[in-house]
């Protein structure tokens, strides 16, 4: 039985968060909960939301106890997100513009 989790417009580059996301690719949950707890990246705490927020999920689907199954990261996916386009002071009177981007994460959990 699967579980999905969703997060929406998260406030980080996707590049930043792809490189904490392919730590977790296939992990059982309990490491992967571990690796996302001692991760100092900006997006590991979103993530270790994100995670227990998908173990919620499959427990609320499923009447079995989560420390009788072995339940793993089956698939983890990063997606650009919206920009929001901000303008940065200049020499000359110039103006240089900032993109401040977001992305969605969407993980997948399944059992053995």
């Amino acid at each position: 039985m699967e579980a999905i989790a969703r997060l929406r417009d998260c406030p980080t580059s996707p590049q930043k968060m792809r490189l904490v996301a392919d730590l977790l690719r296939g992990k059982d949950v309990n490491v992967a909960l571990n690796i996302l707890k001692f991760q100092p990246k900006v997006g590991a705490k979103y993530l270790y939301k994100l995670l227990l927020s998908a173990i919620s999920n499959w427990q609320q689907n499923n009447n079995s106890k989560i420390e009788d199954s072995q339940i793993y990261v089956k698939t983890i996916f990063v997606d650009g997100g919206k920009m929001l386009n901000r303008l940065q002071p200049a020499p000359q009177g110039r103006a240089h513009r900032i993109q401040k981007r977001s992305n969605h994460v969407t993980i997948i959990l399944d059992t053995l």
